[in-house]
């Protein structure tokens, strides 16, 4: 099976390295690509940042309306070979059809509003602050940007990030995860057909290497990411070390708290379809679920049933409802977990370990799991499970749930479920953390809107989408000027 060939200055390039890894289906464990994973991809960056170099200063100087033509017509691919692109995510990723084809429509909307570029770039102009004198703000762009992307969301992350970048006047490149690099190697075809200039976007494979030498390489000059906490600190340290602009997003371990004027039968879908969506594998996938109140049995007996319901296998099976986890190792650190938690003194109400999925023995399945009496010192409660585990915690008031909530390092997403507006209005105002949810599973934001996170789950200033992004990609330059009349050339 050939190795798959990086994208550089408008055409495919093999990599200079000939050592890989295979790309597996996780529902299958069949190998469906080899990717380059070895020190010579460092020779890849330099190729990709040589290519992205050559062009960058003449696309800077495309007028903004004409930058984002292509941006138009990717759209347009996106929307034509959607089905072929979310095929592709679920059988690398592991997503059921449903949760491929919504991963691909954000990207889209992130497309569109990136679209919107010529007006969002637009800054201020004050006339005459002092006689004779306007001063105003140029927005321009970085020069060479790199996103690092993770392997959860291989079709919508780097559009939080790609869109922006070059309608801002930057050139681009990405890696994708070695785990699912087959999405963007297919997006990057598309891209091949908008009319970009050779060298504005370019994708390179690889794994540690290839990261370390876009984190170093002296001409790129900012660095997405998303990922886990531990690597967001190190890609937030290093490429700060080496003088670039960095937006690192990290792990989470968000909270949903169930009020008891709650309404029960759709609190109990909602909370279930945001722990269990993407089989737990999502940044802002619930977790820790908190039950305030005296309705504590009857929630905990309408999450369980919903859980049990659940249906799990191959996601493009039809009635398929969550698929199986990334790969064996991580299959196994999460039931370990699980395991972990019992020792610790929780209690498994839902016992979604060694599934057996009919016709996908090998698969890495993890069915529903759900917790109670989940030690809050455990290490359930601190630790991102990232995978299909529920745990149940029992407080007293909302005020404990905020404390609760506030002591967590993390600070992604936090979610409420209630019939009060005080309720709602007191928690949107005093919990801590980026994303929040009233009456919302997953606090997910348009691509208008920046993807927040607070604390252990970001790392830099400006987030991905929206104004974020245009602010991220581009630089601020303020001008004071004045012309009196006696130097001003008449013609």
């Amino acid at each position: 099976m050939e190795l798959l060939q990086n994208y550089i200055d408008g055409e495919w390039r093999a990599s200079n390295e000939w050592q890989a890894v295979d790309v597996v289906n996780p529902a299958t464990q069949q190998c469906m690509a080899r990717v380059p994973y070895g020190g010579a991809t460092a020779r890849d960056v330099d190729e990709a940042v040589a290519a992205a170099s050559k062009v960058s200063a003449a696309w800077a100087e495309v007028p903004v309306m004409q930058r984002v033509q292509p941006l138009y017509r990717l759209k347009a691919l996106l929307e034509e070979h959607l089905e072929e692109l979310a095929e592709t995510i679920t059988n690398e990723c592991g997503k059921t059809r449903a949760e491929s084809i919504g991963e691909l429509q954000r990207a889209i909307e992130n497309v569109e509003t990136a679209c919107a570029t010529p007006v969002l770039m637009q800054s201020e102009f004050s006339e005459n602050i002092t006689r004779g004198i306007d001063e105003f703000v140029i927005r321009q762009p970085v020069g060479i940007c790199a996103c690092i992307a993770p392997f959860n969301f291989p079709g919508m992350i780097p559009f939080w990030f790609l869109p922006y970048a070059i309608a801002c006047g930057n050139t681009f490149l990405i890696k994708p995860s070695e785990k699912v690099p087959l999405t963007m190697q297919k997006v990057m075809g598309l891209i091949d057909r908008i009319g970009l200039p050779a060298g504005v976007v370019n994708l390179v494979h690889g794994g540690k290497e290839t990261v370390d030498a876009l984190l170093e390489h002296p001409q790129i000059k900012a660095i997405s990411f998303v990922g886990s906490t531990r690597v967001a600190r190190y890609i937030y340290a290093k490429a700060a070390q080496h003088g670039k602009r960095v937006q690192a997003q990290g792990g989470a371990k968000n909270p949903v708290v169930v009020l008891p004027d709650a309404d029960l039968e759709t609190t109990s879908r909602i909370v279930v379809d945001s722990v269990y969506g993407c089989a737990g594998q999502r940044c802002l996938a619930a977790s820790n679920i908190l039950l305030v109140g005296d309705r504590q049995g009857q929630v905990k007996d309408a999450l369980y049933e919903a859980a049990k319901s659940r249906k799990t296998g191959y996601g493009w099976a039809d009635g398929v409802e969550m698929g199986p986890v990334i790969s064996p190792g991580s299959k196994a650190r999460i039931e370990q977990l699980i395991e972990q938690g019992t020792h610790e003194g929780a209690k498994v109400l839902l016992d979604g370990r060694g599934a057996a999925i009919e016709g996908f023995e090998t698969g890495n399945f993890i069915k529903p799991t759900v917790l109670t009496d989940v030690p809050l010192d455990g290490e359930l409660i601190r630790t991102e499970i990232f995978g299909p585990v529920m745990s149940l915690i029992n407080l007293s008031t909302i005020e404990d749930a905020v404390t609760f909530i506030n002591r967590n390092a993390y600070g992604n997403m936090a979610c409420l479920f209630t019939s009060s507006g005080a309720s709602a209005r007191k928690f949107r105002s005093e919990a801590n953390a980026g994303n929040i949810g009233i009456n919302i599973g997953v606090a997910a934001p348009m691509a208008q809107f920046p993807f927040s996170g607070w604390n252990d789950s970001f790392f830099g200033d400006l987030h991905g989408q929206g104004r974020h992004a245009i602010e991220f990609f581009t630089q601020t330059k303020v001008v004071v000027e004045r012309w009196p009349k006696e130097w001003s050339r008449k013609f």
